[in-house]
């Protein structure tokens, strides 16, 4: 299984990106998946994650902000960010949700600017 991450880039404060993760193999549509974020200094934490059925839940400090989302059709997973933050610095990655030691890919890199 692989996990290539893109959408990432720079933003100002306030701005949106829309990050995408192409996932390898037919098995995406049988795993609840996350987003990952390691910011800065921090370890990385889950900052959403979406069920294989659909149902999602999100961190207290996205909530209201991001919004994940899935097409199992082409083993796609999305994380839209709005209201960026400065504080949304920080690499992000998709992973299965709990996330598979393994299957780490690269991830995308997100920078906003105050």
């Amino acid at each position: 299984v692989q996990f290539v991450e893109s959408g990432g880039g720079l933003v100002q404060s306030g701005g949106s990106l829309r990050l995408s993760c192409e996932v390898s193999g037919s098995i995406f549509r049988l795993y609840a998946m996350a987003w990952y974020r390691r910011a800065p200094g921090k370890w990385r934490e889950s900052v959403a994650s979406i069920s294989d059925s659909g149902r999602t839940s999100y961190a207290d400090a996205v909530k209201g902000r991001f919004t994940i989302s899935r097409d199992n059709a082409i083993n796609t997973l999305y994380l839209q960010l709005n209201s960026l933050k400065p504080e949304d610095t920080a690499v992000y990655y998709c992973n299965t949700d709990p996330e598979r030691d393994n299957w780490w890919g690269q991830g995308t890199q997100v920078i906003v600017s105050s």
